[in-house]
């Protein structure tokens, strides 16, 4: 893997893993500020997409970093990218309009996906 793949994964894991903890851990009312959306979906599924988040997060680096399975960052990104595209329409049919933060995560991993397929 190159170096820009580590970068932009790199950071794209980081942001994840982080906003992934904190639905896992934090309150609806704690949540609310940052995330607009939280009283539209079951707290259950709410923290099912954390953990899905966290476990994203890693496969963005265990795979390539331990050789096995190098294809499940690709995966991983494309999930998130999927993950994303969700995200938009959560926000668009509820009172957020607010869809800038999305949009750039589904560039930086679609980049991570033409990074972690380039041999």
């Amino acid at each position: 893997m190159n170096i820009a793949y580590w970068v932009v994964a790199g950071l794209l894991a980081l942001f994840y893993f982080y906003a992934g903890t904190l639905k896992v851990i934090r309150s609806r009312d704690q949540l609310r500020p940052m995330m607009a959306w939280v009283d539209r979906i079951p707290l259950p599924a709410l923290r099912a997409l954390g953990a899905v988040e966290i476990l994203g997060a890693a496969g963005l680096l265990l795979p390539p970093l331990t050789g096995r399975a190098p294809w499940l960052a690709s995966a991983a990104a494309v999930g998130f990218v999927l993950l994303q595209t969700g995200a938009i329409a959560v926000h668009l049919t509820g009172e957020d309009r607010r869809i800038t933060l999305n949009v750039a995560l589904i560039a930086t991993a679609a980049v991570t996906v033409w990074l972690a397929t380039r041999p």
